[in-house]
């Protein structure tokens, strides 16, 4: 069952999983993708909510979201989905059926057309209202040489929908 919940009232679970194990980000186009993110966060942007997702030009996810123009992120439980959150933050969708290898659920969304993962209790629906390229030259330098074999583009999504599953 569903319960809609405030977009900030889970901020802290949200950025500790973050750090701590990634959230996955899921998309859709020919099929139904997720990866897993370690970076990014919830603001308030344009007065609206907003989930801030990093995704790499070189990931499969990035023409996705590129597409379709909305995302789902879901938050899975603290241990439960740890060998999940391995394989899809080490696997290609172009390569494997990730939904399928670990055995995920795609629940479908309220609001957008991209699946939540039904075995997650947290769940964010987001519409793109803004892309934006990291630009190399505006990067510290130092950030540069340690995180940037190829550059990310940043997604805001703006949160349409915000619930719980458990």
């Amino acid at each position: 069952m569903r319960r809609e919940v405030a977009y900030n009232q889970y901020l802290c679970e949200v950025e500790k999983q973050l750090k701590s194990g990634g959230l996955f980000l899921t998309s859709r186009g020919e099929k139904v993708n997720t990866m897993v993110i370690g970076w990014g966060g919830i603001v308030f942007f344009w007065g609206r909510p907003v989930f801030l997702v990093p995704v790499r030009k070189s990931r499969y996810t990035h023409g996705l979201i590129e597409k379709s123009g909305e995302f789902t992120v879901s938050v899975p439980p603290k241990e439960d989905l740890k060998a999940a959150l391995t394989f899809c933050g080490t696997k290609s969708g172009r390569d494997f059926d990730k939904f399928k290898e670990c055995n995920l659920t795609p629940v479908p969304g309220e609001k957008v057309n991209t699946p939540v993962i039904g075995e997650c209790w947290l769940h964010y629906e987001c519409k793109v209202i803004c892309r934006h390229d990291l630009v190399p030259e505006n990067l510290d330098p130092e950030i540069d040489r340690k995180f940037y074999p190829d550059y990310h583009t940043f997604f805001l999504g703006e949160i349409v929908a915000c619930y719980t599953t458990e």
